[in-house]
């Protein structure tokens, strides 16, 4: 079995993904060596409470927004002995694990042969997410593909490092988005190798990966607009 281990996030003041996590505890458990996860302190206590019963090593941190959380699990998940790192929104991985279990079994079954896999939606898998973020994050993944000089789709919040990668992301990580960050840290400070693959699993479900919080039709744009904005600048300026 790969070394290969988990770091995800998650804030769920709600506590909307308690069921899905119950659900896929055992199979998520099975499938990687080790499981580190931040979870905000606003989040839900019963979902906290189940986390904490599970293999999941465990960190609870203020809420500071998605950066910080990721950068928290990357620093939480090196204490471990994980040769490799699967990253992943946690509302992304249910979803994942819900609908295309044995696609996420075949990618961590080995190890990439690069040093950092940016794992992308595949057409369809892209096409279920709401118009506002396709349209926006075009826009972004054609400015990272162009830093990279590769095609990517860098916004879907999953990626697979070594652990030499994480290292280099730990020491050097610090801007408000990760999403092409970290890459361009591999990339062009670690002058480590950057795969690409695009899955299906990274599909998009309303109720799960929807914003909770109301919002008009123009906010959801504006949203989005100023989310890919800041990834497309860190693409462009991390590492130089």
């Amino acid at each position: 079995m790969p070394n290969i281990a988990l770091l995800t996030v998650t804030h769920d003041p709600s506590g909307k993904n308690i069921k899905l996590f119950k659900e896929l505890q055992t199979e998520l458990e099975n499938i990687y060596t080790e499981l580190y996860i931040t979870i905000s302190d606003e989040s839900s206590n019963t979902l906290l409470d189940h986390i904490q019963k599970s293999r999941f090593k465990v960190k609870v941190i203020p809420k500071k927004g998605a950066a910080a959380a990721r950068r928290e699990v990357v620093s939480l998940g090196l204490s471990g002995h994980g040769d490799y790192y699967h990253y992943c929104d946690l509302d992304r991985l249910l979803t994942w694990g819900a609908n295309h279990l044995d696609e996420l079994k075949l990618l961590t079954s080995n190890i990439p042969s690069c040093d950092y896999l940016i794992l992308g939606r595949s057409v369809r898998a892209m096409n279920t997410h709401p118009q506002e973020w396709i349209l926006t994050e075009e826009i972004t993944n054609k400015i990272c593909s162009l830093e990279l000089g590769m095609n990517v789709d860098i916004t879907a919040g999953s990626c697979l490092f070594s652990r030499e990668s994480a290292e280099y992301i730990n020491d050097y990580s610090k801007e408000k988005m990760t999403d092409a960050e970290w890459a361009m840290i591999v990339h062009r400070i670690a002058k480590l190798e950057i795969g690409y693959a695009p899955v299906e699993g990274l599909e998009y479900h309303e109720e799960i990966n929807g914003i909770t919080r109301s919002l008009s039709e123009s906010e959801k744009w504006l949203g989005r607009l100023k989310h890919s904005s800041i990834i497309s600048e860190t693409a462009i300026n991390t590492g130089k």
